[in-house]
């Protein structure tokens, strides 16, 4: 008897080690353990292509890891609809964000699209959540009630613009915003996380870092906004574009230490990409104005007796009607721009539906305008029609170059010094996927294989 039981205890014992051997081999298998996706507005390859930039750990990582020339956007090129393309794999018309504020027929009220409900397919949050493992944004658009251990989104007031009592209204879980100050970010206000000042780039590499080294989450997604803020108030090359360059690059200094004291460096991958480029601009035009000329909206907030008007998203116009069937009114909108003088004229082009479908734009346009370099149009309905403008924008078709974006992937499970010519801002996603093992659908996103490990 003793000695069957004895047989009986080796044989469970063996299973046993089988069976955490498999659990074990499945659970390395993945090429990455964690990933920690870094999201730079406005970020340009010439950031880490060119050395005259104060970049060196973005610098460093892509001639050591994964880099691209170029990255190809989403139409418009924007922030919220490139954020949701990232982390879906899909563009605007398969994902739902179309823009960063949607268009209200009974008038703009500020708001933008911050829930996540809004996304119309899967995300990688999901994603990990149903892998079992965990995750962590941070400042990430279009996150509020997102499926995320450890959540501050991207959430202010429209009542005072204030944003730090919003977030941590929002935060996940409850306490968070606390537990941060607490131990590494001090008491937080509008002052000291301002994207006004490079302050904030820093706190938000000091949460990431945080996180990464206290949870160890798997995926960890960051939005850094300096460069965006500075390039549109400066254009491309203003003197805080620099310093912001070297403001994004120590906090992610700062969360490559987190990484490294944690003791994790080696099973972690860094993925840094971002939503535009950015373009200056000397002029822009006002479109609605036609329609107000024309007896198809007024000028006023709420658009008064409408019939059609143009949503205004970056540099781009989209044309929306009333009632979506007003063939009327959309032949009379085309009408309008094909009798413009053409020193206008030349100024844009018209991006019809077929092309709009084509790019995965907005299905609930009937067209966009879609202006030349150092041409932006604006949603004013009174005044001139062409107006001056300074500093830089996007939101511009996304066929040239100075509207790409950049892409960087460093670590664990990436092959040394690859270069891609040329990649889709929707291939992003494949390359998580891959990293972390996913089980996701993305029919539209590529992983090109010269990347693997």
């Amino acid at each position: 008897m003793k000695s069957i039981l004895i047989k009986s205890i080796k044989y469970s014992l063996f299973f046993f080690a089988m069976l955490s051997g498999f659990s074990w081999a499945k659970a390395q298998s993945k090429p990455a353990e964690h990933v920690v996706l870094i999201s730079i507005d406005g970020f340009r390859p010439d950031f880490y292509l060119e050395e005259k930039w104060p970049a060196p750990n973005l610098q460093s990582m892509a001639k050591e890891g994964a880099r691209s020339l170029g990255v190809t956007g989403v139409f418009p090129s924007v922030t919220y609809p490139s954020h949701t393309t990232v982390i879906t794999g899909f563009p605007p018309a398969k994902h739902g964000i179309y823009y960063n504020a949607p268009f209200e027929p009974e008038g703009q009220t500020g708001k933008w699209y911050w829930e996540t409900e809004l996304i119309q397919v899967p995300t990688l949050w999901h994603a990990v959540r149903e892998a079992g493992m965990t995750s962590a944004s941070f400042l990430w658009p279009v996150s509020v009630n997102a499926p995320i251990d450890y959540n501050i989104p991207e959430y202010w007031s429209l009542e005072n613009g204030g944003r730090i009592e919003p977030m941590r209204d929002m935060e996940t879980p409850k306490g968070l915003m606390a537990e941060m100050e607490l131990q590494v970010l001090g008491k937080m206000n509008e002052k000291t996380f301002n994207g006004d000042y490079l302050n904030r780039e820093d706190r938000t590499g000091e949460m990431a870092g945080y996180v990464l080294e206290t949870y160890k989450p798997n995926l960890t997604t960051i939005h850094l906004i300096a460069a965006d803020h500075f390039q549109h108030s400066e254009g491309r090359e203003g003197p805080m574009v620099y310093k912001s360059i070297a403001a994004i690059d120590r906090a992610i200094g700062k969360i490559m230490e987190a990484a490294d004291r944690a003791g994790i460096m080696d099973k972690t991958t860094f993925i840094i990409t971002g939503d535009h480029g950015f373009v200056n601009t000397h002029s822009s035009i006002s479109p609605n104005i036609w329609l107000v000329e024309a007896g198809l909206m007024e000028d006023s907030k709420d658009r008064g007796n409408w019939k059609a008007a143009f949503h205004t998203s970056g540099a781009s116009a989209f044309l929306h009607l009333k009632d979506k069937n007003d063939q009327e009114t959309a032949m009379k909108v085309e009408k309008i721009l094909a009798d413009l003088p053409a020193s206008i004229k030349k100024l844009f082009r018209v991006v019809d539906r077929e092309e709009l479908d084509r790019i995965g734009a907005d299905p609930n346009a009937v067209l966009a305008l879609a202006p030349i370099q150092g041409i932006s149009f604006s949603g004013s309905s009174s005044g001139a029609i062409l107006k001056p403008a300074r500093g830089g924008t996007h939101g511009y078709f996304p066929d040239f170059d100075e509207i790409e974006t950049g892409f960087i992937a460093w670590g664990s499970g990436i092959r040394e010094n690859i270069e891609i010519q040329e990649m889709g801002l929707v291939d992003v996603a494949s390359v998580v996927k891959y990293l972390l093992d996913l089980s996701i659908e993305l029919p539209e996103s590529n992983l090109y294989p010269g990347i693997k490990k």
